[in-house]
C-alpha cells in the first residue's frame, strides 16, 4: 500500500524544529553517500520547465526518493509536482508525496539553517519575494535567532503587504531599499538579472539568494559576489546552474560549514553569501520524517496502485 501525502497532511506533520534538525544531519552526513544525487532539467514547448531530482539518499534511511516538478513561473502556485519515496529494500512505493509542500519547507528551512549559521548578530532581516520559500525562512529563523526589524519587497504590493502583516514588517518600494535597512538579507524570486550589486550592501552584511536555482536566473551581481565569502550546498550545481553560473567560485560548502571544516564567517566585516541550488537529500531528509510521523499519527489516505 502507497500513503498519499496532500499538502494538509504535510503541514499536520511538519514542524520546523525538527526539519531543521534534520536537515542539519544531512549536512552534516551526506558527502558520505556513495552515490551522486543528480538534478536533470529540461525547457518545455510551454512556458515552464520540468526537473526531477534522484536519488535522495541519506546514511542510515533504508529509503530515498525520486522528486518531479513542473515550474510554471506563471501559474500559481508555481510550482506543481510529487515526490516518490520508495523502500530500499525492495522499491516499494511506500509514499507519494505533494512536492510543492515538501520543495517549500526543506529549501527554505535550509535557507534558514545556512542564513543563522552564516550571518553576523544583526538582527534585521529583510526579504525579497514573498512567497513560500521565504515564509518557511522566516519562520525557521524564528526558531534559530532573535529578529527585529522585517522589510519586504514584492512585484506584487498585495503579496508583499501580506507578508508584511503576518510578520510583523514593513513594505519596501525596492530591493536596494530592502538592502539598505536589513542586516540579514533573502531573496527568493524568478529574476533573470541581478536585483542587488556590491554598491547596494555594506560590510558585515549576508545575504541568503534561493532564487538562483535554474540556467539563467541570477538574484546578486557578480561584484557583489566576488566581494562576500560565498557558501553553497554544491560546487558543481552553483557554477553550472546557481548563483556562480556566470562567474565566480564558492569558498565553503554548508556542509563543511556544519562540519567545522570551514568557519564560514570569517570576521565581523566580512559579506557572507549563502547560495543554494537544493539537492536529492533534503527531499528524503524532509520525506522520511513527514512518512514516519503520518504513519504514526493515521494521517494520509492508502492506496493500492496495483489493484
Amino acid at each position: 500500500m502507497t500513503l498519499v501525502l496532500t499538502r494538509g497532511d504535510l503541514e499536520s506533520v511538519l514542524e520546523p524544529g525538527a526539519c531543521l534538525a534534520a536537515l542539519r544531519e544531512g549536512f552534516r552526513t551526506a558527502d558520505a553517500v556513495p552515490v551522486a544525487g543528480q538534478r536533470v532539467r529540461t525547457d518545455l514547448p510551454f512556458p515552464g520547465t520540468a526537473t526531477a531530482l534522484i536519488p535522495g539518499l541519506l546514511p542510515g534511511i533504508e529509503a530515498y526518493t525520486v522528486k518531479v516538478n513542473a515550474k510554471f513561473p506563471g501559474a500559481q502556485p508555481a510550482l506543481r509536482g510529487v515526490i516518490c519515496l520508495h523502500s530500499g529494500q525492495d522499491g516499494e512505493l511506500l509514499a507519494l508525496l505533494d512536492s510543492a509542500t515538501v520543495t517549500a519547507w526543506r529549501t527554505g528551512l535550509a535557507a534558514a539553517l545556512g542564513t543563522d549559521l552564516l550571518a553576523g548578530p544583526g538582527q534585521a532581516v529583510g526579504v525579497i519575494g514573498a512567497g513560500a520559500q521565504a515564509e518557511l525562512v522566516v519562520r525557521g529563523l524564528a526558531a534559530l535567532r532573535p529578529r527585529s526589524a522585517l522589510v519586504v519587497h514584492d512585484t506584487s504590493a498585495d503579496r508583499a503587504e501580506a507578508f508584511a502583516g503576518r510578520h510583523g514588517g514593513r513594505v519596501a518600494s525596492s530591493a536596494a531599499e530592502v538592502a539598505a535597512a536589513a542586516d540579514v538579507v533573502l531573496s527568493a524570486t524568478w529574476s533573470r538579472k541581478p536585483l542587488l550589486h556590491l554598491a547596494d550592501a555594506r560590510r558585515g552584511q549576508h545575504f541568503t539568494s534561493l532564487g538562483a536555482d535554474e540556467p539563467g536566473k541570477a538574484e546578486l551581481a557578480a561584484d557583489l559576489l566576488e566581494a562576500a565569502t560565498v557558501v553553497v550546498d554544491d560546487r558543481e550545481l552553483a557554477m553550472t546552474m546557481g548563483a556562480l553560473a556566470q562567474g565566480g567560485t564558492a569558498d565553503a560548502t554548508l556542509g563543511e560549514v556544519v562540519r567545522g571544516e570551514h568557519p564560514g564567517r570569517v570576521s565581523a566585516e566580512s559579506r557572507t553569501v549563502y547560495a543554494p541550488v537544493g539537492l536529492p537529500w533534503q527531499d528524503l531528509a524532509l520525506s522520511w520524517l513527514a512518512y514516519r510521523a503520518a504513519r504514526r499519527e493515521g494521517l494520509g489516505r492508502r492506496v493500492d496502485l496495483l489493484a
